[in-house]
């Protein structure tokens, strides 16, 4: 895909939703945070439904400590990897009350020195928190960007590197979440809908859908 049907993909992403936010729900730094350690293997409805039971009272590092491993994987149980998910943040909360004073840290070698998170949580709270034009690549954003020929490549560091080099500056900041959602929304995994897709005539899919 050349550099001038890239950016016509992304000018029609940013047409057809202009603020693209994530369907995470979360109110601080440090819940977003919470929230994208639960979404890995998982749905975002999943994530929100578990964790509208704790964020109201146990939102902050403290409150989950106070909430204790039981009452956070009771909280979590629907999720997968719960029992993992929960030690982690659990150590997490920790972490950020020693190392950070109760704040999320906007700087990649101290997020993913966390439990829990890796580089495409890094990304997303980069990104989503503290308006970092990085790309987090998930299943949805790798699926897409090589389905439609965006920016291909083997691994997720590869598509994130493409992404980095051929999505044009001023889509970048929100590059990210037009790919996700387009991913969960329109170019689904086993039967696209390519009828209603915006861009399936820059698409470079063989398959697509009539």
């Amino acid at each position: 895909m050349t550099p001038a049907v890239v950016s016509e993909c992304f000018r029609r992403l940013k047409a057809a939703n202009p603020k693209p936010v994530t369907e995470l729900e979360y109110e601080t730094h440090f819940q977003l945070l919470v929230a994208v350690i639960l979404s890995a293997q998982s749905t975002d409805r999943a994530v929100n439904l578990a964790t509208r039971q704790f964020f109201p009272e146990h939102g902050t590092p403290e409150g989950l400590l106070a909430l204790g491993e039981e009452g956070l994987m009771d909280a979590i149980r629907t999720i997968g990897l719960y029992r993992t998910k929960a030690r982690n943040i659990l150590q997490t909360s920790t972490l950020i009350i020693e190392r950070h004073g109760g704040s999320v840290p906007e700087d990649r070698a101290a997020l993913e020195a966390l439990p829990g998170v890796g580089r495409k949580t890094a990304n997303v709270v980069l990104n989503t928190a503290f308006g970092h034009a990085v790309m987090a690549v998930d299943t949805h954003v790798f699926r897409v960007a090589n389905r439609t020929g965006i920016a291909p490549g083997k691994t997720v560091l590869e598509v994130e590197r493409h992404l980095m080099q051929r999505v044009p500056a001023e889509y970048l900041l929100d590059a990210h979440h037009w790919l996700i959602l387009h991913g969960r929304h329109i170019c689904l995994a086993r039967k696209p809908r390519c009828p209603q897709c915006p861009i399936r005539d820059l698409c470079e899919y063989p398959n697509k859908i009539k």
